[in-house]
């Protein structure tokens, strides 16, 4: 969700800076996903200049273009070609400069001196379109004649400078789903620190009911669904495009401007939080709402065309005929306003959460309005948007307010009722706060205080809070705006040592995080929440072994992962997307599986394993002058795994080596232990990259790492003292039938020498018509050492005799000379 720093201010008197004020919503649970500069044309007119054409005649070499000189306040006039139609001299004129960058949507071009057709130019008159100030592109943008030549055209213009503020909404803080929602928390915050801010609800002082001509009946049917439902008309509307000012606000957060009464509704969404819908008046046969459910079966065709079947629990908002609407979701193809629209009913309503959530998951929608709808609006809000909304459509479009507010609200939500303790609102924050201190943050979160003893308080908590219900929610809020950071460590920390001989879960994973931290590697944090369309088409993690939520929040995260690979993905694609394509990634995480087919009430159907992911992206190293280039592959991943096995006392000759079977992979190696895969790594298949529009190899591993700490047990890490004498290195070059893997040369070698030989190493591969058909030559290296004296020619030539002897009869191998 995004939040303009200007639009901000309209509600609280602050004049920090936007990176303050990012900090500030981070610490109290808003937190700041990022920040950008924006303007409210895009690129702010920079480089653009107001001109003069001082003389214009045709170009003698193009029949459509005109040779310009035009004055922009400069030393000299500067020659311009231009094709423009109704270029001519004397005018007053936008100018983008020589070195000006231009934008058109997501593309932009940069402004060069250049010769047309033999004629210099350097520079360009601009029309509007070209310059982000309208859509005509007819001729060039002509200003008028007491414009001052050389004027910036940012200044002339009036560009706004703001800051974009994402936000990344967690579900249960719907109330900041609004610039008015995060200027109350940040409002809170700033009073408890000493700042003296007042926060200013916009005022509906001004709504009046000009007559009554246009009364539209409405009736809700089903109050479950639909606990409160409020409307009114206004009539003698105007659409058109909306002002400046109103397009400036809503492209500020990234919205599009649509037309002025739509424009005003998003308006109010982003301003207040409270969703709102306008009926064409037309549309509305019989001038009555009726707020209802429909047959099962229903046909009603939304806004986008399609075509959708309804089902008996989908709320809607109907006329006397059929639907207009479904309710909280998605509005109709018929009723909306459009260009001959001349009179609405403008609807602001407290859905049931369950009822949207429900509706918006059976039909795949998900809408700004459905967004906020399904968590939980303010029922005391839709009054005071709808005068706000009225308000602002007077404005924009005309007309007149012409009927009473409906408003249907048989029974009224009621504050939540909450106790609380300070003696556990000590015990749970760490602190003592001062009685008072507690009873000022209540009262700046609007949290009411019924009743006091030396106890503790009765409170009473709004209801567009849905999420502070119990009085652990209570002291997280005390906490949040009091401060996390002012809560000191205690001088002493008191723990309990349980001796155990399990490996220390914890610990292990710290160790292993260090050893790749230290290797370049980030840490990771994804979802378990997944979208089980991610496992459609797939084999080894079928999508009915998808363990699916009850009631997910949306389609996007409607199961729990099998794997570990498309959160790191949309990591990847975040990251690729901003050019940081150079990654080495690192998760540790539950993965979630179900037996397909079985009864999804017995828990024996779930099983849950805790895995270790690997992700490796791009160059192995940052490009440097004195390094060259060089790619992540399988064996740079391969290194990792043998690494982290070394570090928990394993190595891969305590697993079976076998060609992956997953089809996550284009082509990979699975460590097995008996018929169970324990790690699978190698290059994701490209058919799952292009789901996430990543164009590069990933390399990926998935390590069970339960199977890996209970197999580690068994194990002891032993650290001796380096040895006092010297390794024995011996090579041999082997021609080996091409389907031998160095794995096979590797086991040999051990199982030959168990002693003695240290390492093994592959450092050659050969292929040629020399060594025959099918055949290939390894050339390997043989490190030997005894720890207790110096190795003998005699013992080093009986080791390596036998060891060519076990290759020659267990492989067929032949000993190049």
């Amino acid at each position: 969700m995004n939040i303009s720093y200007n639009w901000l201010k309209n509600y609280l008197n602050i004049d920090l800076a936007p990176e303050k004020v990012s900090e500030i919503l981070t610490d109290i649970g808003l937190e700041v996903g990022g920040i950008e500069e924006i303007q409210s044309i895009k690129g702010g007119l920079e480089g653009l200049v107001i001109g003069e054409v001082l003389s214009c005649e045709k170009h003698a070499n193009a029949d459509k273009l005109s040779v310009t000189t035009v004055n922009i306040g400069g030393d000299e006039p500067l020659p311009i070609v231009c094709g423009a139609p109704n270029v001519a001299a004397g005018q007053k004129v936008v100018v983008a400069t020589v070195g000006t960058i231009l934008y058109s949507g997501d593309e932009s071009f940069t402004i060069k001196k250049s010769k047309i057709r033999g004629e210099q130019s350097m520079g360009m008159i601009c029309a509007e379109d070209e310059i982000g100030l309208g859509s005509s592109h007819d001729g060039i943008m002509v200003l008028p004649n007491d414009v001052t030549v050389g004027t910036l055209a940012k200044d002339y213009f009036k560009v706004e400078n703001d800051t974009s503020i994402e936000i990344d909404l967690t579900p249960n803080r719907v109330d900041g789903s609004s610039h008015y929602g995060v200027a109350r928390d940040l409002a809170a915050y700033l009073k408890q620190h000493q700042n003296n801010v007042e926060l200013t609800l916009p005022s509906v002082d001004a709504f009046n009911i000009e007559n009554n001509n246009y009364p539209i009946k409405v009736s809700v049917e089903n109050t479950e669904a639909c606990p409160r439902y409020c409307g009114v008309t206004i009539s003698d509307v105007t659409i058109k495009e909306s002002p400046e000012w109103l397009q400036t606000k809503l492209k500020s957060i990234g919205l599009s401007p649509i037309n002025n009464v739509v424009d005003v509704t998003n308006f109010v969404l982003h301003e207040l939080g409270q969703p709102l819908h306008a009926f064409d008046g037309d549309q509305i046969i019989g001038d009555e709402v009726i707020v209802k459910t429909l047959a099962e079966g229903s046909q009603f065709q939304t806004l986008d065309e399609v075509e959708r079947e309804l089902s008996d629990q989908d709320l809607m908002i109907c006329n006397t005929e059929g639907g207009m609407c479904i309710a909280g979701v998605f509005g109709g193809i018929k009723s909306g306003v459009s260009e001959k629209t001349t009179k609405l009913f403008l609807e602001s309503a407290y859905f049931n959460p369950v009822w949207v959530r429900k509706t918006a998951k059976r039909h795949t929608l998900s809408t700004d309005a459905s967004f906020r709808f399904e968590r939980g609006v303010d029922p005391e809000m839709t009054i005071h948007a709808l005068k706000r909304a009225a308000l602002l459509i007077k404005d924009v479009a005309g007309g007149t307010i012409s009927s009473e507010i409906t408003d249907i609200y048989p029974e009224k939500v009621e504050p939540f009722k909450v106790d609380v303790t300070y003696r556990n609102i000590a015990r749970l924050i760490g602190k003592d706060l001062s009685n008072d201190t507690v009873k000022s943050i209540l009262a700046a979160l609007d949290i009411e205080i019924t009743n006091e003893t030396e106890e503790g308080l009765s409170l009473l908590v709004p209801p567009y809070r849905v999420d502070v219900q119990r009085e652990a929610d209570i002291i997280e809020e005390i906490l949040r705006i009091y401060g996390y950071n002012n809560v000191e460590m205690p001088a002493s920390v008191n723990s309990t040592i349980v001796y155990s001989q399990k490996p220390d879960d914890h610990k292990s994973k710290n160790i292993i995080a260090n050893q790749l931290t230290a290797q370049g590697f980030s840490e990771i944090m994804c979802n378990s929440l997944t979208k089980s369309a991610y496992y459609e088409n797939l084999e080894s993690y079928p999508r009915n072994a998808v363990v699916e939520l009850a009631n997910p929040l949306s389609n996007d995260l409607n199961g729990m992962r099998q794997t570990l690979l498309f959160g790191g993905l949309e990591s990847i694609s975040h990251n690729v997307n901003r050019r940081n394509s150079d990654l080495k990634f690192f998760e540790f995480g539950n993965s979630y599986h179900y037996k397909a087919e079985s009864d999804k009430t017995d828990l024996n159907s779930y099983n849950e394993e805790q895995c270790l992911s690997l992700f490796m992206v791009g160059n192995q190293n940052a490009v440097n002058w004195n390094t060259p280039e060089q790619k992540v592959s399988f064996f740079s991943l391969k290194n990792q795994i043998e690494n982290i096995l070394l570090r928990v006392g394993l190595s891969f000759n305590d697993f079976n080596e076998e060609e992956t079977k997953s089809d996550l992979f284009a082509e990979g190696l699975s460590l097995t232990q008996g018929d169970k895969s324990v790690i699978d790594f190698g290059v994701v298949h490209a058919k799952i990259l292009k789901d996430f529009d990543i164009d590069t190899p990933v390399y990926f591993a998935e390590i069970k790492w339960n199977v890996i700490l209970k197999k580690s047990s068994k194990k002891s890490v032993i650290f001796t003292e380096i040895s006092k004498f010297p390794e024995v290195k011996r090579d041999l070059a082997l021609v080996l039938n091409k389907e031998v893997k160095f794995e096979q040369v590797k086991q040999i070698a051990q199982k030959t020498e168990k002693k003695l030989l240290k390492r093994i190493s592959l450092f050659d591969v050969f292929e040629g018509d020399k060594l025959g058909t099918g055949k290939k030559s390894y050339a390997v290296s043989f490190i030997l050492q005894d720890e207790t004296k110096t190795l003998n020619d005699k013992q080093i030539d009986k080791i390596m005799k036998k060891m060519m002897s076990n290759y020659e009869r267990e492989l067929g191998a032949v000993i190049r000379k």
